[in-house]
């Protein structure tokens, strides 16, 4: 089964491509590898704004990085024209908006790595790092950026 279809079969589409909203890219290859750039949690259009522990708990926070996850195979999609050509999802980088207390950083990035994993299959599995940062640009809950290695 293409990565399409599986996208079908979840119900999504893939969105275009957002502008950067400061001085740098959406995406760079190099041989290989695509590095895209970290892309913020939004909701109907605008950032998904709020801070884990505090006005989002942890379920809200995962669906926010499945939103993410979206987005950066939008971005993949555009980068690389066709996503069967996707041989490994190499790394993700997870910042959650967080408080001091909130210890649940690692499942709220499951929300993107499952999804991944649902798309991509085998390919799909990554290694990963979530962290827990005081804030976001705009706000958001979540960034995530991706490695990825295609053909």
């Amino acid at each position: 089964m293409s990565v399409y279809d599986r996208l079908k079969s979840l119900g999504i589409e893939l969105p275009p491509v957002a502008a950067p909203a400061a001085a740098y890219v959406a995406f760079v290859r190099s041989g290989d590898l695509v590095f895209l750039s970290g892309h913020i949690a939004r909701r109907d259009g605008k950032p998904w704004v709020g801070q884990l522990g505090r006005e989002i708990d942890t379920a809200t926070g995962k669906q926010a990085a499945r939103a993410v996850a979206i987005d950066l195979l939008g971005t993949l999609h555009a980068a690389i024209g066709d996503l069967d050509r996707v041989t490994r999802i190499v790394k993700v980088m997870s910042l959650v908006n967080s408080t001091p207390a909130f210890t649940e950083q690692h499942l709220v990035t499951n929300g993107c790595s499952e999804l991944l994993g649902e798309v991509f299959g085998d390919k799909g599995t990554h290694a990963r790092s979530a962290f827990g940062v005081a804030q976001i640009p705009l706000g958001a809950c979540v960034e995530i950026e991706l490695i990825a290695e295609v053909k």
